[in-house]
């Protein structure tokens, strides 16, 4: 809802508690097949007629994710664009935010809707650098409604993972209570029981931050991507102490394999004068922060009863291995009683959450299938 404008400056100041009456129209909409990478999966929206006059961002500890809406000049429709960057290369987003507000005419001036921390971190910043309106929308709420969106209304967005299926589509229960686990920086966990009623249960302070930190000092890596990339290349056998080191052998009495981690790093002391290879300590922390991740969100879902867990975040990143890593855990730990399901744009809930939230309700009920 808007407020007072801003006094001296001409910029209307505005938080958003109710949604705009403006609505996105998702028939039809689906994930363009043509977009390869994990980072250019565009979101097409073939009956969406109407104008949208302004952009989202997200502004996390490590990364600002923007969610903005092209309409497609040669007919009808358009898509919603994803793309991000790291919170402290602010004159990047900026610029990026610059463009698009430069794209739209005078008469239509985009508008900012910003949620996460840096919405109020970088909110003088933003205005006075765009000269536009920013509105600022609640971060959990945000969340929330990202994750809605995408469960009810986007086909193939939601999987679950298994060794034989990576990317499992099938239909999401989309049932109330569920869970969400956000890994972001660090990591919430939120029961959801209803649209728009939440409790966040839990959390903790071992995230991507956690990894991206370590990393950066353990490792030559200069970016998120080329860590995962190079933890991708290593083994962990070679730097945490298994099950097998132990016992050699399973340990079939209380469920161990001898490839299960008894300590991670647990090799190090023994061998530290040795160097280690970078993409085994990378492959190692990896494991380390995801096992913990995973366990923890399964002890809250027994805790709170709830059987089907969602995990978002850009710690992700549609990282094999780490998506093997959180849906192994919670299978192991429930003895496979509860689900873990994932998002193919897992990093973009709170972004997708504010886009919608000025948006307001949505037109259509659940999508059709995704075009081939």
């Amino acid at each position: 809802m808007q407020g007072e404008a801003a006094v001296g400056t001409g910029l209307a100041q505005f938080e958003l508690q109710h949604p705009a009456a403006i609505t996105i129209n998702t028939e039809g909409a689906f994930i363009d097949p043509v977009d390869t990478t994990h980072d250019d999966l565009n979101i097409l929206l073939p009956n969406h007629d109407k104008r949208v006059s302004h952009v989202s961002i997200d502004i996390g500890g490590s990364l600002a994710k923007i969610v903005y809406f092209t309409k497609n000049h040669a007919g009808r429709g358009g898509r919603l664009h994803f793309i991000s960057f790291e919170t402290e290369k602010l004159e990047q987003w900026l610029s990026f935010l610059e463009q698009l507000a430069a794209q739209h005419p005078k008469d239509r001036r985009v508008r900012v809707v910003a949620t996460g921390g840096g919405a109020y971190k970088y909110y003088d910043r933003i205005r006075s650098r765009l000269d536009v309106e920013v509105g600022r929308a609640d971060e959990m709420e945000c969340l929330i409604a990202g994750t809605s969106f995408f469960v009810e209304r986007i086909p193939k967005e939601v999987f679950s993972y298994t060794d034989e299926t990576p990317m499992l589509f099938s239909e999401v229960p989309g049932k109330y209570p569920y869970m969400l686990v956000n890994i972001g920086s660090g990591v919430s966990i939120i029961k959801v029981t209803g649209p728009q009623q939440f409790e966040r249960i839990g959390g903790s302070s071992l995230g991507g931050g956690t990894l991206w930190g370590l990393l950066s000092q353990l490792t030559p890596a200069n970016s998120y991507e080329e860590m995962l990339e190079i933890a991708s290349t290593g083994d962990n056998r070679n730097v945490d102490m298994l099950v097998g080191d132990i016992y050699g052998s399973d340990y079939s009495r209380i469920g161990l394999k001898s490839s299960t981690i008894a300590s991670s790093f647990g090799k190090v002391f023994k061998h530290r004068t040795e160097k280690f290879d970078p993409a085994d300590i990378s492959r190692s922390l990896l494991y380390a922060v995801s096992n913990n991740i995973g366990q923890l969100a399964y002890l809250h879902a027994r805790y709170h009863e709830i059987g089907d867990i969602y995990f978002g975040g850009s710690y992700i990143r549609g990282h094999t291995q780490t998506i093997h890593t959180l849906a192994y855990a919670i299978r192991f730990w429930s003895k496979g009683e509860k689900t873990a399901y994932f998002f193919r744009h897992e990093g973009y809930l709170g972004a997708v959450g504010a886009f919608i939230s000025q948006d307001g309700l949505i037109e259509s009920p659940r999508s059709s299938p995704e075009a081939e």
